[in-house]
C-alpha cells in the first residue's frame, strides 16, 4: 500500500511538470511564429511604401507629360488656324484677281500659298469648280488637304490623352499599395493584440487571423504592377 500512494504522489507531482513544459513548447512555437510574421511585414510595409512613392512619382511624371503636350497642341492648332485663314484670304484676293484678269496678280498669290494648301488648290482647280456645281468650295475643303501643324496637333492630342491615362493608371497602382500599407499594420495590431493576451487559445486564433490577412496581403501586392 505504501509503494502504491508512493507512485501516485509522483504522477501527481510530474502532472504540472509535463503540463508546463508542454505550454512552454506552445508559447515557443507561437512566439517564433509571432516573430516570423513581423519579419516579413516589416519588409513588405517597407516595400508597399517604395512602390507607393514610385507609383505617385510616376503619376505626376505622366501628367506632367500630358499638360506638355496639350500645350504644344494648343501651339499647333493655334498655328495651324492661322496659316489656314491667311491661305483663305490670298485665296479670296485670288478670286478677285482672277475676276479682273490679272495674270500676274494671280501668280504671285499662288506662290504666297502655304505648300500644303498650294498643292490642294491645283487639285481644286482639276475639279472645274467654276463649272461644277459639285466641286468643293474652295482648296481648304478639298480630301488632299492637310495641314501639318494640325495634323501634329492630333498627334499630340493623342499622345496627351494616353499619358493622362497612363497617370491615371498610376495614381491607382499607389492607391492600391497604400491600401496593402494599411492592411500590413493591421497585421501588426493583431499580433500586438495577442500578445496582451494570456489565454493560449486567444493568442493563437488571433495569430491564426493575422496569418490569414498577411497571406491574403502579400499575394495582393504580388499581383500588382512594379516600378
Amino acid at each position: 500500500m505504501a509503494d502504491s500512494a508512493n507512485v501516485e504522489t509522483a504522477h501527481r507531482l510530474s502532472e504540472p511538470e509535463d503540463a508546463g513544459r508542454q505550454r512552454g513548447r506552445w508559447h515557443e512555437f507561437v512566439e517564433i511564429a509571432e516573430v516570423l510574421i513581423l519579419a516579413v511585414v516589416a519588409v513588405m510595409t517597407a516595400w508597399t511604401g517604395l512602390q507607393a512613392a514610385k507609383w505617385d512619382g510616376q503619376q505626376s511624371l505622366l501628367y506632367g507629360e500630358a499638360n506638355r503636350d496639350r500645350f504644344a497642341a494648343d501651339a499647333a492648332s493655334t498655328l495651324a488656324g492661322q496659316q489656314l485663314g491667311a491661305d483663305a484670304s490670298l485665296f479670296t484676293a485670288w478670286l478677285q484677281a482672277r475676276a479682273a484678269r490679272n495674270k500676274d496678280l494671280q501668280a504671285t498669290y499662288i506662290r504666297r500659298f502655304t505648300p500644303e494648301y498650294r498643292d490642294a488648290f491645283q487639285a481644286w482647280l482639276k475639279t472645274d469648280p467654276f463649272l461644277n456645281p459639285a466641286a468643293p468650295p474652295g482648296p481648304g475643303y478639298m480630301p488632299t488637304y492637310h495641314n501639318p501643324n494640325k495634323d501634329a496637333a492630333k498627334r499630340l492630342n493623342a499622345q496627351a490623352a494616353d499619358a493622362f491615362d497612363e497617370g491615371t493608371k498610376a495614381r491607382e497602382n499607389a492607391e492600391k499599395y497604400v491600401r496593402d500599407t494599411v492592411l500590413f499594420a493591421s497585421v501588426l495590431f493583431l499580433i500586438a493584440l495577442g500578445q496582451r493576451l494570456k489565454a493560449a487559445r486567444g493568442r493563437i486564433a488571433i495569430g491564426v487571423v493575422a496569418l490569414g490577412l498577411l497571406t491574403f496581403t502579400v499575394v495582393s501586392v504580388l499581383d500588382l504592377p512594379r516600378l
